[in-house]
């Protein structure tokens, strides 16, 4: 099975600069020209938002997936024409991971963090093997990047762990990757979780 499907984990504000917004829609429309389905939070604001508009303009399919309780306060987008509504958080996630088969993490907050550390454990207990990809916007995910280290400094988890993703500097680089998977086959055991 190939790539057809990227799940992209990022915030639900624009955050403090404009390289965020840039980076969340170029990929946008890269994977909309590249013809690769994005799967989203369903939002309508701030980098998500971009993402999903972006890659819509540029001719490309969005799958979106919020839970009942945000649809307000996230601002539903009305333009994804593929929108699931899910009961919870974790019924989203869930979703979001069945639907995919790689994930792009961009500049966010505590949600984004949140999705990344599931996504990244669900890989560490062999639960999946989908490609993870952080893109490193501006030095956004530095400190993450450091608490991921001094997990394993400390002995909380093993050197193995920072091989469950990878760094990417730019959302070129990320593309140069995505095409690059679209290649090898990518095991999907969402019955696991």
């Amino acid at each position: 099975m190939s790539v057809v499907a990227v799940a992209v984990f990022c915030g639900s504000r624009f955050g403090g600069r404009p390289a965020f917004q840039e980076a969340a829609r170029d990929l946008g429309q890269q994977l909309g020209k590249a013809g690769m389905r994005l799967v989203y939070g369903g939002g309508d604001v701030g980098l998500m938002g971009a993402v999903a508009d972006a890659t819509l303009a540029a001719g490309g399919a969005v799958s979106g997936v919020i839970p009942t309780f945000l649809e307000a306060r996230e601002v539903m987008h009305q333009g994804v024409s593929d929108l699931t509504v899910t009961d919870s958080m974790h019924s989203r996630k869930q979703l979001m991971f069945a639907r995919a088969d790689a994930f792009v993490v961009l500049p966010g907050g505590l949600g984004t963090f949140d999705e990344t550390m599931e996504i990244l454990t669900w890989r560490q207990l062999k639960l999946h093997d989908k490609p993870i990809f952080i893109v490193n916007v501006a030095g956004w995910a530095d400190p993450m990047l450091g608490m991921l280290r001094a997990a394993v400094e400390n002995g909380f988890a093993e050197a193995s762990a920072l091989d469950l993703f990878e760094v990417v500097p730019d959302v070129a680089t990320t593309m140069v990757h995505l095409k690059a998977v679209m290649r090898s086959p990518v095991v999907d055991d969402a019955s696991r979780l």
